[in-house]
């Protein structure tokens, strides 16, 4: 969220630079207190060594005149990463990913006689299938003896949510929610299972490291000075990727993990649907595709078929994992799957609610898809057809909603155990719900179902 000069809300706490746009573009401002390291990681090759990997987003200069304050050396305008997305909404091997990045960065910055002093997740976005480093001014010169400093940083941020995710429950990556500047190492060590002190990484860099830290905290935080050599730091980083790499999470079955071969669909309804999604999605525009309640991403497919972005979000872990999976292995640029709790989605976070923003503020989509979702939002959670219609209008122009009546099997199950108090869930209240906000544009009922597809588009789009 830009202010009144452009810069970006969340944007303040490094003194090497800032974001800030200008007519609808981003641009990075480097500060004179860099102008040495900005022409070491220039002059070294790093920058271009990092950006034919794919490991640093490219950039090019851009004109002096659009710096924002006279103590500026240069402006850059890096490339776009279309979705910003969060640590708190990535599954297990989507921050694993984003560690070995992150180690790979470093041990390349060292060759370079650089260092990475930020380690920071929220430094990487996903990109193309893959994790890119997004912060250009995140590199120091390396100084023989001294440690690394962005040490504490990288096992707050990845190892020690990846070590709860693996050895606890992998639900508990949601802390990195509640801790926007890591998980505190000494609430993993308590977290964890005493038999973690068994595995020498984890006792080193977690459970040693929250003690080391209590102990210069008691001593009013003074630590002594550790001289470390160039191949300590080295081995040091070699070490955290091996223990990165030994934390594994093994996706089990969930509720919704296994859903499609859990469900009411017969094949041809399931191709009947899948046949009205597709010339649906011909009937939109060309921007992204949010598809809330995707699961596995069966249907995100449809519209990464046709070219579009796709956001596939889901409650489910193992439903998120699995499509992540998918994605990395068949390389799927188009996908984006993410971990979003619509009755409790990612809220404004950080500093003047400012640094980091809610799901909607990232929108809106072009084209919103909620297939087989309204019913559990409306039915399970109590949200009346009004809301749901007022939420999605402010998440998209089009909307793809698949309308299931309580007749349907699957609605009954929602219902076995309680009461119904939904006297305006039916289709006709859902047409009048939502044409608050939306026009229907076409409908169709879903072959051998009672189910029925609509698509809407926002009446002020």
């Amino acid at each position: 969220m830009p202010t009144s000069d452009g810069r970006l809300a969340s944007s303040f706490r490094d003194p090497s630079g800032f974001l800030f746009t200008h007519d609808g573009r981003l641009y990075r401002q480097v500060n004179r207190v860099y102008a040495d390291d900005f022409r070491l990681l220039n002059d070294s090759g790093l920058c271009k060594t990092l950006t034919e990997k794919g490991l640093l987003v490219p950039h090019r200069e851009a004109p002096l005149a659009l710096a924002r304050t006279a103590d500026a050396i240069a402006v850059l305008e890096p490339g776009p990463i279309p979705f910003i997305s969060y640590p708190y909404e990535w599954c297990f091997t989507q921050l694993k990913d984003a560690a070995l990045a992150t180690l790979r960065i470093q041990s390349l910055a060292l060759e370079r006689g650089m260092v990475l002093k930020d380690a920071s997740a929220y430094n990487v976005q996903f990109h193309q299938a893959r994790p890119v480093f997004i912060d250009t001014l995140s590199f120091a010169a390396y100084r023989e003896g001294e440690p690394w400093v962005a040490y504490r940083q990288f096992c707050q941020h990845f190892l020690a949510p990846l070590a709860l995710m693996a050895r606890c429950d992998v639900r508990l990556g949601a802390l990195l929610r509640e801790h926007i500047d890591g998980v505190p190492l000494d609430l993993a060590a308590r977290l964890l299972p005493w038999r973690t002190r068994l595995q020498p990484a984890l006792l080193m860099h977690i459970h040693a490291h929250a003690a080391s830290q209590k102990k210069h905290a008691d001593r009013g935080g003074s630590a002594r000075a550790v001289n470390v050599s160039r191949r300590a730091m080295e081995g040091l980083v070699d070490n955290l990727r091996q223990a990165v790499q030994r934390l594994h999470w093994r996706a089990g079955a969930t509720e919704w993990g296994d859903y499609y071969s859990d469900t009411n669909y017969s094949d041809a309804a399931l191709e009947h649907k899948k046949t009205l999604v597709a010339a649906f999605l011909d009937e939109t525009d060309e921007g992204i595709v949010w598809d809330l309640g995707a699961n596995n991403g069966l249907f995100s497919r449809l519209a990464v078929e046709r070219g579009r972005l796709v956001i596939a979000a889901d409650v489910d872990p193992v439903a998120v994992e699995l499509n992540w999976q998918a994605c990395r292995q068949g390389q799927q640029p188009l996908m984006l799957p993410l971990l979003a709790d619509l009755t409790n989605p990612s809220p404004a976070l950080g500093w003047a609610h400012a640094e980091r923003m809610s799901l909607l503020q990232r929108g809106p989509a072009d084209t919103v898809m909620a297939l087989a979702l309204v019913h559990h939002l409306a039915i399970s959670n109590n949200v009346p057809l009004p809301v749901l219609a007022s939420f999605f209008a402010a998440a998209g122009r089009h909307l793809i909603v698949e309308f299931v009546p309580k007749a349907d099997s699957q609605v009954q199950r929602l219902l076995a155990t309680r009461a119904d108090i939904f006297p305006d869930y039916h289709l006709e209240g859902f047409r009048a719900a939502f044409g608050e906000h939306f026009a229907i544009v076409k409908e169709a009922p879903i072959a051998d179902t009672e189910r029925t597809l609509l698509l809407m588009r926002r009446k002020n789009a």
